[in-house]
């Protein structure tokens, strides 16, 4: 069983987009010469929940130039939404009729390069380089959903392509860097709210979509309109079946990153600002729980070891993510566990009994030599603990600058009057970010206790050269980077 439809089908789905008002690319198009004026052609690629919602408003709101998705029913649907909800988003004097819809990303850049400025993704993990480079390379702006690679290597290339590019604004969607809460955290540890950090605990609880083993599913015939081939797109070719798409490729490790990537992202983000890690020398699992080949783990805690940085300490980060199975020893017994409910780090649960505050599902808690330090994810506003050592501290003044407008804005600015560069743009902030954290999946693949030795520079684990392959993924024919 294939992807395509037949002709009812491509009737039906013709149909969908017409009543949309959306003109479907399957053909060649003659492109139009010239550059849009004050407003900036946009491009979706991924028109799941997060790309119709969250992006698509924003992306009209400028000039919606195309969409793409391999669900033909994915991208009609986002585009009727929008037009059903315009009133309501005041998007005025909204036009679909010259919106194009493609089912590959390739195409829309071999084929409409000359009509749009700027590209938003969100698509499944493993999807997002290649469309990022693409759009780099011809001079294109891109934001691109978190986690921005699925991969260590791509990270580092994706990084240098933006660094090489100059003017093209990067930028990756981990909304906290826009909030302020980074940089309030960043400013309270230099004003010595807690004296110099030493260890860190950050954490996301979650359930079986971000990982946990079952067997693959027996292969099913591909919905009517989903062109299953573009969506494995790099990875490794398989059958499809409903628990790849739409939801559950996030615990894949051919198709999503897990926890760590999908999550990580969320809470470490303001870590690494406000600490600058680099590369860890060093990333072992203590604890690992329903490990398999083919997906991530339902649990996993994870110690990282960074390197003194000027006149920063060396710093142990330990990433707890998953759910506890009640009763079950799963590795060495640890001082930060906490034994019950989701992975969280065991001083979580002192503080929440001692003093009665909820610190919920992710978060990270920031051990220094004076004190401790709650900052919760998505960059919401960091305290230090207990509640009233807080109050006693003077609110430090504001010497790092914020974003106008959350990330979107500040991504907007940039592409519009080339100014100072996005705050997690992919050479400076997010690429080496992401380089950092997925160490951690080469740890998983060692297994506990394993220490990975890590040359960060020259992206390979020194003492277990047989994980080094992982570094990077060998892409199907006609999608590599």
């Amino acid at each position: 069983m294939t992807g395509r439809s037949n002709r009812r089908d491509f009737l039906k789905k013709t149909a969908v987009l017409a009543a949309a008002g959306v003109q479907l690319a399957r053909g060649p198009i003659v492109l139009g010469e010239g550059s849009p004026s004050a407003k900036l052609g946009m491009v979706l690629i991924g028109c799941g929940g997060r790309g119709t919602t969250a992006h698509l408003p924003n992306l009209a709101r400028e000039r919606l130039a195309a969409v793409v998705d391999c669900d033909e029913s994915q991208s009609a649907k986002a585009l009727q939404w929008l037009k059903d909800n315009a009133e309501k988003l005041k998007l005025e004097n909204l036009d679909l009729s010259k919106v194009k819809a493609f089912t590959d990303y390739r195409r829309l850049f071999d084929e409409l390069h000359k009509e749009f400025d700027a590209v938003v993704i969100a698509t499944p993990d493993h999807q997002h380089a290649l469309p990022c480079m693409m759009a780099i390379q011809r001079g294109k702006h891109v934001y691109c959903e978190k986690p921005l690679t699925h991969n260590i290597h791509e990270a580092r290339v994706l990084g240098e392509a933006a660094r090489r590019a100059g003017k093209v604004a990067t930028q990756m969607g981990n909304q906290g860097l826009g909030t302020g809460g980074d940089q309030a955290l960043a400013e309270y540890l230099q004003a010595g709210a807690i004296g110099r950090v030493t260890e860190v605990h950050t954490w996301h609880g979650f359930g079986d979509r971000f990982g946990g083993s079952f067997p693959r599913p027996p292969s099913e015939p591909v919905p009517a309109g989903l062109h299953w081939d573009e969506w494995i797109g790099p990875a490794p070719h398989r059958g499809y079946h409903k628990r790849c798409h739409p939801g559950y490729w996030h615990g894949y490790k051919d198709f999503g990153t897990g926890s760590l990537g999908g999550w990580g992202t969320h809470v470490w983000d303001a870590i690494d600002f406000a600490l600058k890690l680099g590369y860890p020398t060093s990333v072992e699992v203590l604890q690992m729980d329903d490990a398999s080949e083919e997906r991530f783990p339902i649990l996993t805690t994870i110690r990282f070891d960074f390197p003194a940085r000027g006149s920063r300490p060396a710093l142990k980060l330990f990433w707890y993510e998953g759910c506890r199975v009640k009763g079950k020893k799963l590795g060495p017994e640890e001082d930060n566990e906490d034994v019950s409910g989701i992975n969280r780090p065991r001083l979580a649960a002192e503080i929440e009994k001692k003093y009665g505050r909820k610190l919920g599902g992710a978060g990270s808690l920031l051990v220094g030599e004076k004190g401790v330090m709650y900052a919760s994810s998505h960059g919401a506003a960091p305290r230090i603990v207990p509640e009233e050592k807080h109050k006693e501290f003077p609110v430090p003044a504001q010497t790092l600058p914020r974003v106008k407008g959350g990330i979107w804005g500040d991504f907007l600015r940039a592409c519009k009057d080339g100014g100072a560069t996005p705050i997690s743009n992919f050479a400076d902030f997010a690429g080496p970010l992401l380089e950092a954290m997925y160490v951690g999946h080469l740890a998983v693949r060692a297994g506990i206790g394993k220490k990975v030795e890590w040359d960060g520079p020259n992206m390979k684990c020194t003492n277990l050269p047989e994980l080094n392959p992982y570094v990077k993924r060998e892409c199907r024919k006609g999608w590599a980077l």
